[in-house]
């Protein structure tokens, strides 16, 4: 039996980059799965998935809005019975310097979108979580911002940052009721997001960017997106059980260097 087998996963941010490495290896593992994001590419994504065995809808939806995220809810349950599992995944990345920053339209997409997404998504589910005594919740963090940072990443490493500690507080208030909650916290893996920020840094050559950045991680390469997917699979499946409230860190080592230069 797969390790997901038959159970219900709403995964948010599912249209493409991580959000699709996710529901590829969910789909793998035998999980029918309810795929959330607000562009149509989320219906062409679950109609491959279908395609190749899976039972999977795609759903437009608006992370931050609330009522939104209480309909995605709904559907889910009137589709397949109930909810298993959540993979909170939407998110943004906009680069912009804080001093530079004429108004608070780049801060506010950042928490609209990551901070308030996830709370809202999390709140959507938990009824149903809480009603069975039993459920996985996976948040997806970064490294940036609890543990790293960039110029320019200001809103974005405050937002993910305030996901960890979401996701500790999470996890000890539902832990009576069998809920398990968790953060992955990846580097950098070879998604659209990355790309999209690679051209911000260098629209002339976006590529350097790209290999810039794939020469200072340890293991020489981004991440692909189904390997955060196999690790959103492993907190989601039984093997996990006695792991909550913790953020596991996957950087390829990105995060290890000291320094730049010693010992070089």
């Amino acid at each position: 039996m797969r390790k997901l087998e038959n159970k219900v996963a709403v995964i948010t941010g599912a249209s493409k980059g991580i959000g699709e490495g996710i529901a590829s290896v969910f789909a793998k593992y035998g999980a029918k799965l309810v795929l959330a994001a607000r562009g149509e590419k989320v219906h062409e994504l679950a109609a491959r998935l279908k395609e190749q065995g899976t039972e999977v809808i795609g759903v437009q939806a608006d992370v931050s809005k609330r009522e939104e995220m209480e309909k995605l809810a709904k559907i889910a349950i009137d589709t397949f019975g109930t909810i298993d599992i959540l993979v909170s995944n939407a998110g943004i990345c906009i680069l912009e310097d804080f001093m530079d920053a004429e108004d608070e339209t780049v801060r506010d997409l950042h928490f609209d979108i990551n901070i308030k997404g996830t709370w809202n998504a999390v709140k959507a589910v938990l009824p149903e979580m809480i009603r069975k005594e039993t459920g996985k919740i996976v948040v997806m963090s970064s490294v940036t911002g609890d543990l790293v940072a960039d110029p320019g990443e200001a809103a974005y490493a405050t937002s993910k940052a305030a996901l960890v500690g979401f996701t500790k507080a999470m996890a000890r208030e539902v832990a009576m009721h069998h809920i398990n909650v968790n953060a992955i916290c990846p580097g950098y893996v070879r998604t659209p997001l990355v790309e999209g920020m690679a051209r911000q840094s260098d629209p002339d050559d976006p590529e350097r960017a790209i290999q810039a950045i794939a020469d200072a991680v340890p293991l020489s390469r981004l991440a692909a997106p189904e390997e955060i997917g196999e690790l959103a699979a492993f907190l989601s499946c039984e093997e996990s059980s006695y792991i909550t409230g913790t953020q596991i860190v996957i950087d390829g080592g990105s995060t290890l260097p000291e320094t730049s230069s010693m010992g070089q």
